[in-house]
């Protein structure tokens, strides 16, 4: 069931009337689909006015206000619990019986196919907590909760508090119970209860002030082996050594525990003191640098949080971004600074630069401090504007007002609302004390306007190609027109003894249409002129043609990992925006990403070329060009050195672009050992990855599916095989995974999308014709009876976003001009609506470059 939808002005009206509210909560968690709750609530109310408290259950047993037994059917709609005539202090107790859920929300129960165990974990954002106990869903009413949880007596039991020894129960299981201390006063969305037989693993931290910080990593015991404690808890150390300096802030919390959780929607979240993790990050095979990144950029975002969010919180939702963007910005920072993994920013220009400015030019975009109106509202606005444009926005604010002004308002804003909420309002002001630059006008175009901004160097020289004068032109899009103030450095490159050196820089505030740049003037013309080197702020950036002419041709003689990203993205927004022919951005990333260093940089390269052959490349050239790139991709991975992370890359990117009969013999070769790369290893990761490959060519039957399942019967193992039967290329295999994926509730939120995964794997993508009648008239049904994961999951991951054609989009635009709502669901459909009018432009440029080629470059 759908939780209520709490809105912005009920949240309001509650905090106005309900104050300093405690939890004693008792949950029984031997059953195996239901859970017995029962929550006894404190707190203060303005007395005679009337509330609501959020429970979410399946049946309600008992509710008594005030020592008042209240009517059930009165009062309660299985959601919420409508308290009337308070008193200055109040109890409520609510006893109910609840419901364990298969999604990822509320409390999940997973059995581990393994050993047969049951895992439990909470998911309590966006406002989840009443799933399990009676409660005022809201970030800004602030409570201690006190756990007593019985359960099997083999298990562990965590929460935010330390976990107490456990108690036996008497009769004949074996349970127990475990009575924890009061939690920290904390919001309701980051309070967490994981349960099982988890393994684990202890250590310390020592805090600025010199308290012993414990540890703690717990993974399921048949993943223990790939725990990796010794780099989770350095990682852990370092960086609360890098934030308490950072911020002048003790870490505010009595323990940390990190817990690998099974079939979770997100990356991790930041449960005080109690951190859940994807097991995605815990690392079965042999995986990149670029991955082993990451893993530590999200273990440091949410170690950041423990200060920004947790210590201090937003008020209401509205504020959602800051939270987000500072952890990623910090986290990133922290990355670069305490770990090996020193070239992160040239990840961040990449990767969190490039998906913001996607998300930002799409129908649904909004600014930063978005309008949030109701719970409905914040579910969507977990996107790439929350996060990466947010996060980018402040890597400007940095360069803006100085990193050492800024680290000093930070600390000053956690220091003055430690343990409450506060407003961006509330941060600002530190941030202007600090560094003495006004920033309303800053904020209001950066924060509260929408849009992407162009960049471009305009230069004009004379004879002797001196530079007389150069200017920054900026320039907006139409529907969102706002010119924002930019700091930002120009750099000028030079090919010296055959690599891109950068010979001089200048940096500047750029503001309005045009802005001079008299440090270029009297200059020689350089080979390539770089906007935005260093990646300083949020643009678009285009180069002037002799610029792109050198860039396209050195690409990879720029020894700058991060000038690297500025302009391979920048290569990348001109596919997007149909002003260069995808076909080209291929010949650039084949030319170039051989001679990649960075692996990350290295990956997402790969990654856009894989997107440019499914999606950009014009239909008349993409049989040949997707065949020449997996040709070539192949032969880098031979090249590359053995047992390198660029041959590892290579070899999985070869997997997921391979495209014709003889990449599939390749494939087959490489999975039976015919054909060997020294030092790559056919490891549980990479086998899947090739028998799903091979499934998808119609190469691999059910016999390879269940070869490598037989080497690999794990929870893992089973939905990959889901997936690889999912992506043969038979449009009943097609329509039968649509269908489950679409109409059975049973499967769990995991299992569904590795279904979806093989389903979109359709080579040719008409295989998913025949469901498009199916998706639209389905979305509204889907949308009132799932929850939020399921609804939005089936809407976007069985959109047939392979098939680029024009009918789909006039079915998509079709529905919806006849439904005006729900306005979540109308976001979703009218984002895979703009997505493919993108590609159907891109692909009509690719294909009018194909015809003006002269006859003999066909």
């Amino acid at each position: 069931m759908p939780a209520a939808n709490l809105t912005r002005l009920e949240a309001e009206a509650r905090a106005a009337t309900v104050s300093a509210p405690t939890y004693d909560v008792t949950l029984d968690l031997t059953g195996e689909t239901t859970f017995r709750s029962e929550t006894l609530a404190r707190f203060r109310a303005t007395p005679g006015a009337s509330t609501f408290i959020e429970a979410t259950t399946v049946e309600v047993h008992e509710i008594v206000l005030n020592g008042r037994s209240l009517d059930l059917a009165a009062v309660s709609d299985g959601s919420r619990i409508r308290l009337d005539d308070l008193a200055d202090e109040n109890k409520v107790r609510v006893v109910s019986t609840c419901a364990y859920t298969n999604t990822g929300e509320g409390l999940h129960r997973f059995v581990d196919p393994v050993d047969g165990e049951a895992y439990l974990y909470t998911e309590f954002a966006v406002a989840e907590a009443n799933r399990v106990f009676a409660v005022f869903d809201q970030p800004d009413l602030k409570a201690g909760v006190r756990f007593t949880i019985t359960a099997p007596a083999h298990w562990t039991v965590l929460s935010n508090a330390p976990s107490p020894a456990p108690t036996a129960v008497p009769g004949t299981a074996p349970h127990a119970t475990w009575a924890f201390e009061t939690g920290p006063v904390i919001s309701s969305y980051i309070v967490a209860i994981i349960a099982g037989p988890y393994a684990s693993w202890h250590d310390t931290a020592t805090s600025v002030d010199g308290r012993d910080v414990p540890l703690g990593l717990f993974t399921r015991r048949s993943l223990a082996e790939y725990a990796e404690p010794e780099v989770m808890f350095e990682l852990v150390r370092r960086g609360l050594e890098f934030y308490e300096g950072s911020f002048g802030v003790p870490y505010p919390y009595g323990k940390y525990d990190q817990i690998f959780v099974p079939e979770y929607n997100w990356g991790a979240m930041e449960n005080v003191g109690a951190v859940t993790f994807n097991e995605s990050y815990l690392f079965r095979a042999r995986v990149s640098d670029a991955r082993r990144e990451q893993r530590a950029i999200v273990v440091l975002h949410e170690l950041s949080h423990m200060w920004f969010g947790n210590s201090v919180t937003m008020r209401w939702w509205n504020d959602l971004w800051l939270n987000e963007s500072f952890a990623t910005w910090a986290s990133t920072l922290a990355t670069a600074r305490v770990t090996e993994f020193t070239g992160v920013w040239a990840t961040f220009a990449s990767d969190e630069k490039t998906h913001a400015a996607e998300q930002d030019q799409l129908p649904s975009t909004h600014p930063i401090v978005a309008e949030i109106s109701d719970l409905a509202d914040v579910e969507v606005n977990f996107d790439a504007i929350t996060y990466d444009k947010g996060a980018s926005v402040l890597k400007q604010l940095v360069a803006w007002v100085g990193l050492e002004a800024f680290q000093r308002g930070v600390g000053a804003y956690l220091r003055a609302h430690g343990g409450g909420n506060a407003t961006l309002a509330d941060l600002l002001a530190e941030l202007e004390l600090a560094s003495g630059r006004e920033l309303s006008r800053w904020s209001a175009l950066w924060l509260e306007t929408a849009g992407v901004n162009t960049l471009r160097a305009v230069v004009e020289t004379d004879d002797t190609d001196t530079i007389v004068s150069a200017r920054i032109e900026q320039t907006a899009s139409a529907e969102r027109p706002t010119l924002r103030p930019h700091r930002l450095a120009i750099g000028c490159y030079d090919l010296v003894e055959g690599r891109l050196i950068r010979t001089h820089r200048v940096e500047l505030d750029v503001d309005g249409a045009s802005t001079d740049v008299p440090g270029l003037a009297g200059r020689h013309l350089p080979d390539l002129l770089l906007v935005n080197d260093d990646d300083l702020t949020y643009a678009k950036v285009r180069l002037d043609e002799r610029s792109f002419k050198t860039a396209i041709e050195h690409l990879a003689e720029i020894g700058d990992p991060v000038a690297r990203a500025v302009i391979l993205g920048s290569a990348w927004d001109a596919v997007r925006d149909a002003e260069l022919p995808a076909t080209e951005f291929v010949k650039l990333v084949l030319r170039s990403v051989g001679h990649e260093t960075q692996s990350s940089a290295r990956g997402l390269a790969l990654a856009r070329l894989e997107l440019a052959l499914g999606r950009y490349v014009a239909d008349e050239r993409r049989t040949e060009v997707a065949a020449d790139a997996g040709d070539a991709i192949w032969a880098q991975a031979g090249l590359a050195a053995p047992g390198s992370d660029g041959q590892l890359q290579f070899a999985k990117a070869f997997t997921r672009i391979a495209s014709t009969p003889a990449h599939a013999d390749v494939l087959g070769s490489l999975l039976d050992g015919q054909t060997v790369l020294p030092g790559l290893e056919i490891d549980l990761d990479l086998r899947w990855e090739i028998v799903i490959a091979r499934a998808a060519l119609g190469a691999g039957g059910d016999d390879e599916i269940d070869a490598a399942l037989a080497l690999d019967d794990t929870a893992k193992g089973r939905q990959l095989a889901h997936t690889a039967r999912a992506a043969r290329p038979d449009e009943d295999v097609k329509r039968a995974a649509f269908r489950q994926v679409a109409t059975d509730a049973s499967l769990s939120n995991d299992l569904a999308r590795a279904i979806a995964e093989g389903w979109r794997r359709a080579a040719p993508a008409t295989l998913l014709a025949s469901t498009v009648d199916e998706y639209f008239a389905l979305l509204q049904e889907v949308w009132a009876e799932r929850s939020f994961t399921m609804g939005s999951l089936i809407v976007t991951r069985l959109y047939p976003s392979p098939l680029v054609d024009e009918e789909l989009a006039r079915r998509t635009r079709e529905w919806l001009a006849a439904n005006a709502g729900p306005a979540p669901l109308v976001r979703l459909v009218s984002e895979q609506l703009s997505e493919l009018e993108r590609a159907l432009a891109a692909r009509a440029l690719d294909a009018r470059e194909l015809e003006e080629l002269p006859a003999s470059g066909k």
